[in-house]
């Protein structure tokens, strides 16, 4: 089975090197324009799409004009790369999937373009067509067969390429999971994870930590002069300030997801409704923990290792769940940490969660037969087994009943 890998390295190209990729984005940008046009006067004329093969061989005869024979100064691919990925968003629009294509100003576009072929990488260099090696910052080998470039220059003016890369797995089986290295993950605000183990992980908060220099930094932009030197240095002041948040935040999620992966077998997450969790009045917070990026981090990883990653459904009433008796508490709010149940157990909310969720996950994770996990009256499904008890010998409730018995979605932000 194919699978991709990206590779994100910061480029150091000298300052012949540096206009000469200002000029390849540039023609991206011109191309992109052109195409867009082209296929608007026609549609307007005849009421019919141009063909991107039509498309594609006129702007091979642009090529022989004199006013445009600066096109051959670029790659061929990248031009071509440019019609296609407006191709592509004429397609996301007709799914209604995005807006209609807008042209792409010289001002407000970042610099940018795409090469599918012919980009190598050696000795902490990239070959970029047209241009030549460019030294960049290499800090992993690259053991997979490069499939297509990205290069683009951020707000700060440093480039950076983007190698996509794919590499053969193999198309069997996850081996059987250890039933004492499956762990549930309880996602929240105040704890940025709780693991079903007890470990809880308190988030980092890079933003609130930032907020200050991002103010400071936002008000000495909005007091310059629009279009003057000195409001694009105040600019650059602010995109360095965005930029250290970023990269702290991805930089702990990324040793985060990769400790958890490495460290468990199987993983037990929630689907949490992220849209609508942003919508509320701690969107600022829940933004800032970049609770999605860790789920996509998290389940690219668990290929990578083959691990085993369930998604428990989001309707599944993880804190409501009582783990000794299976009862449901209906009247649970958010502000309540620890609740006791009519049968005298005594939960920690977002603990009782995560081990719900890892008894709800566990089911579908294939064990090593004739173990079971360290969980008080939990019985996993095993290699070979089908029936399976639950809540202390009590046959579990289906899941539709479970639905009906959680009045709304859990989101344990508080």
């Amino acid at each position: 089975m194919t699978h991709r890998k990206v590779y994100r390295f910061r480029m150091e190209p000298t300052q012949v090197q540096g206009e000469a990729l200002e000029r390849m984005a540039g023609a991206r940008r011109w191309v992109w324009n052109w195409g867009l046009a082209r296929r608007k006067e026609v549609y307007e004329a005849t009421k019919q799409s141009l063909p991107m093969a039509q498309l594609g061989a006129e702007l091979t005869a642009l090529k022989k004009q004199p006013e445009t024979a600066w096109l051959k100064a670029v790659d061929s691919q990248l031009l071509q790369q440019a019609l296609k990925d407006l191709d592509r968003a004429y397609q996301a629009f007709f799914g209604k999937r995005a807006r209609f294509p807008r042209f792409k100003s010289r001002k407000k576009d970042e610099p940018r373009f795409r090469i599918p072929q012919r980009v190598k990488v050696e000795d902490s260099r990239v070959y970029v067509p047209k241009v030549g090696w460019v030294r960049i910052r290499q800090n992993q080998p690259i053991d997979c067969t490069i499939k297509g470039a990205t290069f683009k220059r951020d707000a700060e003016g440093h480039w950076y390429v983007t190698l996509t890369a794919e590499f053969e797995m193999p198309d069997v089986a996850l081996p059987p999971a250890n039933p004492e290295k499956v762990v549930g993950i309880d996602l929240g605000l105040k704890d940025f994870a709780v693991l079903s183990d007890g470990t809880r992980i308190a988030p980092p908060k890079f933003y609130r930590a930032g907020e200050c220099r991002l103010k400071k930094a936002s008000k000495a932009l909005s007091r310059k002069q629009k279009g003057s030197k000195n409001c694009e240095k105040a600019r650059r002041r602010l995109s360095r300030v965005h930029a250290k948040v970023r990269n702290q935040r991805q930089d702990w999620l990324h040793k985060l997801t990769t400790n958890l992966v490495t460290r468990y077998d199987g993983l037990c997450i929630e689907d949490l409704s992220l849209k609508g969790m942003a919508r509320t009045k701690l969107s600022r917070s829940v933004m800032d923990a970049a609770l999605g990026e860790f789920r996509r981090q998290v389940e690219y990883k668990t290929v990578w290792h083959r691990k085993h990653l369930a998604v428990i459904d989001r309707y599944f009433p993880s804190s409501r769940l009582c783990r000794e008796c299976g009862s449901i508490n209906a009247n649970l709010t958010l502000s309540d940490k620890v609740w006791t149940c009519g049968c005298g157990a005594v939960h920690d909310r977002d603990l009782n969660a995560a081990r719900n969720i890892r008894a709800e996950g566990i089911r579908t994770i294939p064990l090593v037969y004739g173990q079971s996990p360290s969980r008080e009256g939990i019985v996993p499904v095993v290699v070979g087994h089908t029936n399976t008890q639950n809540a202390c010998g009590e046959p579990v409730r289906p899941r539709q009943q479970l639905r009906h018995g959680s009045v709304k979605q859990e989101s344990h932000v508080l």
